[in-house]
């Protein structure tokens, strides 16, 4: 089997997007590489919040994405998990909207 890839597999393939911007913008610095990946998973989750029409009064999409989610798409612990939700909502790239117990937080992803 030969190890390379060819031109005809290049497209078939589905990646994360992180934007470039949370590595060049210097307001980002301070957000660590695995926070980065979090905000990657929740932009691509983005477009499943709006095909269920899971948008609020306003018109922003919000989505649902528990620690426990997080947890098995990044292979982090609940307490690492948690710190990250927190790196993100302190550089101000997503808000979460607590809901009551049981319940998941609502998550607004905000532009960068």
């Amino acid at each position: 089997m030969n190890p390379y890839f060819k031109l005809s597999e290049a497209e078939s393939y589905v990646f994360y997007k992180v934007p470039k911007a949370l590595f060049t913008e210097e307001k980002y610095n301070p957000v660590s590489t695995d926070a980065k990946m979090l905000y990657g998973l929740l932009l691509d989750r983005m477009h499943l919040s709006a095909k269920n029409g899971w948008t609020d009064k306003r018109g922003r999409i919000y989505q649902f994405f528990t620690v426990k989610e997080a947890q098995e798409k990044l292979r982090f612990g609940h307490e690492k998990i948690c710190r990250l939700f927190s790196e993100l909502e302190q550089a101000d790239l997503i808000v979460r909207k607590r809901q009551g117990q049981g319940k998941p937080s609502i998550i607004y992803l905000k532009k960068f």
